[in-house]
């Protein structure tokens, strides 16, 4: 009698699982009338998306109607809209942690509730508790051209911000989202260097000129410098060793450092650092390195410009031409226009500095 009933039991168990797994494969993939969505902004390393669905107006009053004033809404259709952040963010100057949340509204005529919920995988705002919320804010409404679908757009965006605004009929929702740039990388640069990304020169470098660009945390620069160097020393990682000490204002050890990248490098890098002297208007200190490049290495057609240049400065016209023509003999195809032109132009008596 009892191996009967357990046989039953068993029959009944066996047949409710292939009832339950029969019922998930009749959930057809069709078209809905509220069309899915997915809207991605990135901000400095920060990624922010969007995940909705786009209801119609179809004729129907929307706000105050279809949307009705001082309840929860789902600010959009079907499932939980979400909003993910890979890092921490600001939302009208409010801090928010990294993560998903489901994302709300509480609407009214001349101002809206947005709220980021913890909970983001419910069936629109219909179980929403207030206890799940992560922060609410207050922000007003503004108007916009018609809008027959929902849409969520990030406006205005800047280095470290955006505004994101939702858009539907003729309203328009907007609130800005902030993001600590410098802090964010910052972070990431010490997770990411401690991977394969360690054993290059390069991502040293660039971890030490994103911090000297940005002018943040220059001994931390002077660190990754270092670091670099260990891995390879080269002009590319002691020239960004010089200019972070001359950020630091420890000029004597930026010359030292200077010194000891152009000791290591090659004759087209001591030009194009030459040039970027005059581009910092520093000419005196480019036509110094313009005339030992050119004693050094007479054979470089660049080392011509580079003495064009000097004579330029001193307005001997005619001797800038010579030595440009020169430079444009053996100057390479890709070159050769832009060499042709000042040449032109010192033939012409015109300053090319």
């Amino acid at each position: 009698m009892r191996k009967s009933r357990f046989a039953v039991c068993l029959v009944l168990l066996t047949f409710a699982a292939a009832l339950s797994a029969s019922a998930q494969s009749f959930v057809l993939d069709l078209p809905r009338p509220s069309q899915h969505a997915v809207l991605t902004q990135r901000i400095g390393i920060t990624d922010v998306t969007i995940n909705y669905h786009r209801p119609m107006v179809n004729g129907r009053k929307v706000w105050d109607g279809l949307v009705p004033y001082g309840k929860v809404w789902r600010a959009g259709a079907n499932e939980n809209t979400t909003i993910s952040f890979s890092s921490p963010v600001t939302i009208e100057g409010k801090s928010l942690d990294a993560g998903t949340y489901g994302l709300h509204m509480i609407p009214t005529a001349d101002s809206w509730t947005i709220i980021f919920s913890k909970n983001y995988t419910s069936w629109g705002s219909f179980t929403y508790d207030e206890k799940e919320d992560a922060l609410r804010v207050q922000v007003k409404p503004g108007t916009a051209e018609m809008h027959e679908a929902l849409t969520y757009d990030f406006d205005n965006p800047k280095d470290d911000s955006a505004i994101v605004t939702l858009r539907w009929e003729k309203v328009a929702v907007p609130f800005t989202l902030g993001v600590n740039v410098n802090q964010v990388v910052d972070a990431s640069l010490q997770k990411q260097l401690r991977g394969l990304a360690q054993y290059t020169w390069m991502s040293w470098d660039d971890a030490a000129n994103f911090l000297l660009t940005a002018k943040v945390n220059y001994p931390e620069a002077l660190k990754y410098s270092d670091l670099s160097i260990q891995n390879e020393d080269r002009f590319e990682n002691e020239l960004t060793k010089s200019k972070v000490l001359t950020a630091m204002d420890r000029k004597d050890d930026s010359k030292v450092a200077e010194k000891k990248a152009l000791g290591l490098a090659n004759p087209l890098q001591i030009h194009l650092y030459a040039r970027g002297l005059q581009a910092e208007k520093r000419n005196d200190e480019a036509f110094a390195i313009f005339r030992e490049n050119a004693q050094k290495h007479p054979d470089q057609w660049f080392v011509h410009s580079g003495l064009a240049r000097i004579y330029c400065s001193q307005g001997k016209y005619d001797d800038a031409a010579k030595e440009m023509k020169i430079a444009l003999s053996s100057a390479p195809d890709n070159q050769k226009v832009y060499v042709d032109g000042l040449v032109k132009k010192l033939e012409n008596r015109q300053d090319i500095n």
